[in-house]
């Protein structure tokens, strides 16, 4: 009995934990002003966030390469419009945290 409750616990901690990490990606996207240029599903003045998503998808360096992107800034990948380096405000836990949030989007 008590090793049932403990595999029921593990399972909702687990849970829990990844929808509050899709929440805390959400959050930072918003508060580091991203979305002033993405939006979920339509493009805007950068690229929609389901298709970075989907362009990226099966891509096992793709975290890596977004993170990069996120801080430092570039263009090319999505058209000519440049997208502007990040805030040094920013931490790199939650580019890390913003990136898998939007690679997660579907």
């Amino acid at each position: 009995m008590k090793v049932r409750h403990l595999i029921a616990l593990t399972a909702a901690l687990a849970v829990s934990s990844t929808a509050l990490a899709a929440e805390s990606g959400e959050a930072v996207f918003k508060k580091s002003n991203c979305a002033s240029c993405h939006t979920l599903d339509k493009k805007s003045v950068g690229p929609a966030l389901k298709d970075v998503a989907a362009k990226y998808k099966g891509d096992k360096g793709a975290p890596g390469k977004l993170e990069a992107k996120v801080r430092n800034g570039g263009s090319g990948s999505f058209g000519a419009m440049p997208m502007p380096a990040t805030a040094k405000t920013v931490s790199d836990g939650d580019i890390k945290t913003m990136v898998a949030w939007i690679l997660s989007q579907k």
